[in-house]
């Protein structure tokens, strides 16, 4: 049973955030050389149940409109299973979710209290977009949109409860991972393309088409490098920060993966993986910029 709920809270993907949260903390520490111990763990739980409960929402309807049901399931893509292997009551996971929505909204109702309004925004955004996420963001093109703006408020309000500021830096360094993160959702939902379609939702890559799609990818890094770059031009950003462009070689190969394989749902497997390595990397790579800054 305990295996089942790790498993349909997709465990693994809770670490995009955990990188976000370790951004703002780091922007913090380069800034002031201090971190609030007790308020950074907050954080890292209100986000984590927060990025929990989107995951089991999404699970839940997305069982509901049977889009789990007629796709092929990956590590990456077509849901994780648990529902249409009945291993889990649809009624145990939504209202999982809905708990994990409730913790997080409690935890960011004390940050209200500490920090004041900017806080409130940020978790209104939040608990209102999680909740309609799978339904009404998803069916209108904007699960991309949707994910970057989350990336970008997860290293601003992790940096603004450390500080009670709102700076450059966390806003930059949160839309890259924003937009990193972006491109991983753009890139998994190539195998769920007929299933969404069907379902009524309209991803990007359903609005684009999937050959068109492949080339669209490249967007993704070019506003991530090309943010990173201006940052560190301005002096916004560590130079250090340059050292992303490191991971550009997994990027081409997931690139040029995608390329060959976007109509083929078993080569798309390590494609998607690749491309969850270098977000992943890459993100790795920002934190550590501003924690070696010289």
């Amino acid at each position: 049973m305990l295996s089942s709920w790790f498993r349909v809270i997709r465990v693994r993907f809770l670490l995009a955030s955990v990188i976000a949260v370790c951004l703002g903390l780091a922007i913090s520490w380069s800034q002031n050389q201090t971190i609030d111990v007790i308020d950074a763990a907050l954080t890292f739980a209100g986000v984590i149940a927060l990025h929990a409960s989107v995951d089991l929402l999404n699970d839940y309807w997305d069982f509901k409109r049977r889009i789990d049901t007629e796709t092929k399931r990956t590590k990456f893509s077509g849901g994780t299973g648990v529902l249409p292997e009945g291993l889990l009551q649809p009624s145990q996971v939504y209202k999982a979710g809905l708990g994990f929505l409730i913790l997080g909204a409690i935890i960011g109702g004390y940050f209200i209290f500490l920090n004041g309004i900017t806080i409130a925004i940020i978790l209104a955004f939040a608990v209102i977009s999680i909740y309609f996420y799978s339904t009404t963001i998803v069916n209108s093109g904007l699960g991309e949109i949707f994910v970057a703006i989350k990336g970008t408020m997860i290293v601003l309000g992790t940096y603004f409860v450390q500080t009670s500021q709102i700076v450059i830096e966390p806003i930059l360094g949160g839309v890259v991972l924003g937009v990193l993160s972006s491109m991983v959702l753009f890139v998994n939902s190539f195998p769920d393309f007929e299933a969404d379609r069907a379902s009524g939702r309209k991803t990007l890559v359903i609005m684009l088409g999937k050959k068109r799609a492949t080339s669209a990818l490249w967007i993704f890094p070019t506003i991530a490098y090309g943010i990173i770059i201006a940052g560190v031009v301005s002096h916004a950003l560590p130079i250090l920060s340059l050292f992303t462009l490191l991971s550009v070689p997994l990027l081409i190969k997931s690139g040029l993966g995608l390329k060959q394989s976007f109509d083929d749902i078993e080569k798309l497997v390590p494609v998607m993986a690749s491309c969850v390595s270098y977000g992943r990397i890459t993100g790795t790579l920002l934190v550590l910029s501003f924690l070696l800054k010289l």
